[in-house]
């Protein structure tokens, strides 16, 4: 808890010195700023796609262990793709709602309209197919990268056990491990990212039209979130006969340290301890539910990952139908289900993902000042989504 709040305290500090740089308008200051902008956005990308590709092998290779108690597994699966499905769906009633506007194109060095043809959903979905292995790697596809992953986990995760499984399984959880090891390095190192973040965004607001467009963004995640806390996922307890005051109140101790701990990880012991002593739930379905869901039940990123893809595509000029925004929404839910644990897992996936397709993911440093919030109520949404998971399977064992 400590280091989460030293943690959060240099994020802010950063965030707070970069906006008071960014306001002198110093040339030379802002070009040392610029420098170091590019490369951490160069960073992101990077980590981004392998990271997110092992972790969603990882979770679904997880899967085939899970045999010998079917049943309270299919119904936390159940229930987590539901309510992260529905959490996307409200993420995109909302954009489409509020319609954050456009950045400006010289702030971001970009020319939306060299995309600006539309993109059908037909053509989406063609796009994801591989037609070969090495051919979505070579040309940085991220979806189709993504399918590969979700195919190959699936696969090892039905195998039959042998010492060719476990070697494969082993390297895969081993490059996890070298990943995550130099994400926890970049993080380290982020409050200097966010300072140069923070300063460009500050240097570059212009009538407030910057801070308009990005205020209408923030409102989409944010209305989005709090529509999922306060009415969706009561509503899902209630047409479980179950009462939704009763639930937050045994579970409110775990939803508070996950927002102030932005980890729902670090969160999973005191979520055990309300859901057991708090709430009475049955501990071999706590102990089962829990650990699970906070692995793959992300609803606010799945929300975050959705409206921040549509947001970028937008700026790069990229026209979207209803239709391919849906398809948006399936590619959302399952590479939030495939979060296995990524420090700011919800911004790599968003980077992959716009990396993939050539959108400019420089809108996404812009968002970075403000991830720090969004990441803590997106992480108490997961926790309270996680607790009515745990809660309604717990209803239907008993029944």
């Amino acid at each position: 808890m400590r280091k989460a709040n030293k943690q959060l305290f240099w994020w802010l500090g950063a965030l707070v010195a970069g906006a008071a740089l960014g306001l002198l308008k110093l040339e030379w200051l802002n070009g040392i700023f610029s420098f170091i902008a590019t490369v951490y956005t160069r960073l992101f990308q990077f980590l981004a796609v392998p990271t997110v590709a092992l972790a969603i092998m990882t979770t679904l290779i997880s899967f085939g262990k899970q045999r010998s108690t079917r049943k309270i597994f299919g119904h936390t699966i159940t229930y987590t793709f539901l309510t992260t499905l529905v959490a996307a769906l409200v993420g995109m009633g909302m954009y489409l709602l509020i319609s954050p506007e456009n950045i400006p194109s010289e702030v971001l060095g970009t020319t939306p309209a060299a995309q600006g043809s539309g993109t059908t959903f037909y053509d989406h979905v063609i796009s994801v197919i591989p037609n070969n292995v090495v051919q979505p790697f070579l040309s940085g596809n991220v979806l189709s990268i993504l399918l590969i992953a979700i195919a190959v986990g699936l696969a090892l995760a039905y195998m039959k056990e042998s010492e060719q499984k476990a070697v494969l399984v082993k390297g895969i959880e081993g490059l996890q491990e070298l990943f995550f090891t130099l994400i926890k390095a970049l993080i380290w190192t982020l409050p200097l990212g966010i300072l140069a973040f923070s300063a460009q965004l500050s240097a570059q607001l212009r009538g407030g039209i910057i801070l308009g467009s990005l205020g209408r963004y923030t409102a989409v995640i944010l209305t989005g979130n709090a529509i999922q806390f306060f009415i969706v996922l009561p509503l899902f307890l209630i047409t479980r006969g179950i009462n939704p005051l009763k639930v937050f109140k045994a579970m409110s101790p775990a939803v508070m340290m996950a927002f102030f701990t932005k980890s729902s990880a670090a969160t999973l012991p005191v979520t055990l301890s309300s859901a057991e002593g708090r709430l009475g739930v049955d501990p071999k379905v706590s102990r089962f539910v829990l650990p699970i869901c906070t692995t793959i039940n992300m609803n606010g990123c799945a929300a975050f990952i959705l409206v921040s893809s549509l947001f970028v595509m937008q700026n790069g000029g990229i026209s979207l139908g209803i239709g391919a925004m849906l398809l948006w929404v399936v590619i959302a839910v399952i590479s939030a289900i495939g979060n296995a644990g990524v420090p700011m897992g919800c911004f790599f996936l968003t980077v992959s993902l716009m990396t993939g397709i050539g959108a400019p993911v420089e809108v996404m440093g812009l968002v970075l000042p403000i991830y720090t919030i969004i990441d803590m109520v997106e992480t108490a949404e997961n926790v309270w989504s996680d607790s009515c998971v745990c809660a309604m399977t717990d209803k239907d064992l008993r029944a």
